[in-house]
């Protein structure tokens, strides 16, 4: 499903609003909600805006379980950390509990933190693939999500549940988790905003053939939903809108 919002704003309302329903309905479920979340600043739009009222109080914020769909391999302190950025935007200012947040903690090679994230998730969620609540996801200017970068070998990956992945042109490594993982989700929800999306956009969600490696987010039997603002969404062919 496709929605388009006026500006980044109003998509992150919507996408606060929706996390905060997603949330309810899997507590009043299965007594907790499970989240992956995502970098990049429009889920910091969203972050923030779960971080304020009505969100902040209303949200079952001791229930809900954090993870994250990727990681730099930088320090914690690293202004680059997605875990970073999520704390400051969202989880120092809610009643998540501390041994509900699960980062992906660089503290290794790269390759032993994938595994060890490989292993707390499956300690989690009883060695059994994860199937989380909701899935939040951005979108590159060059089509990738989440750190499945063009061309790299995490793209292929059908039996671990993370990888490593690396730009040649930075000086860390990435860990990511796969689109096999991610597709067993009861919820996907890409966040898509700004001018700079209009190009990649309508190739990601229309052509054919799947180039682009955030068409490899298929749900095996979930919910896929696009946020998207209105700059963004300036190339969609009336079909989609």
């Amino acid at each position: 499903m496709l929605q388009i919002f006026d500006d980044r704003d109003a998509l992150a309302q919507g996408a606060a609003a929706l996390f905060a329903e997603l949330a309810h309905n899997a507590v009043a479920d299965h007594d907790r909600f499970t989240v992956l979340l995502a970098g990049g600043e429009t889920p910091r739009l969203t972050y923030q805006a779960l971080a304020q009222e009505p969100y902040r109080s209303t949200v079952p914020w001791d229930k809900v379980h954090v993870f994250w769909g990727d990681e730099r391999c930088v320090p914690e302190d690293d202004p680059r950390s997605n875990a970073l950025m999520a704390r400051q935007a969202l989880l120092d200012h809610v009643a998540v509990r501390a041994e509900n947040i699960h980062p992906i903690r660089s503290n290794g090679l790269p390759q032993q933190v994938a595994d060890a994230y490989g292993v707390e998730l499956a300690e989690y969620f009883g060695w059994e693939a994860p199937c989380f609540d909701l899935v939040l996801l951005g979108l590159g200017d060059d089509g990738h999500t989440l750190s499945l970068l063009p061309g790299s070998a995490a793209l292929k990956e059908h039996l671990r549940w993370t990888a490593v992945a690396k730009r040649p042109e930075e000086d860390f490594s990435r860990v990511t988790l796969t689109a096999p993982i991610v597709n067993q989700a009861a919820t996907i929800l890409f966040l898509v905003a700004g001018s700079g999306k209009a190009q990649v956009l309508p190739h990601v969600l229309e052509d054919a053939d799947p180039p682009y490696p955030a068409q490899l987010i298929q749900p095996d039997s979930g919910d896929l939903r696009w946020f998207v603002d209105r700059d963004a969404a300036q190339e969609i062919s009336e079909q989609n809108d």
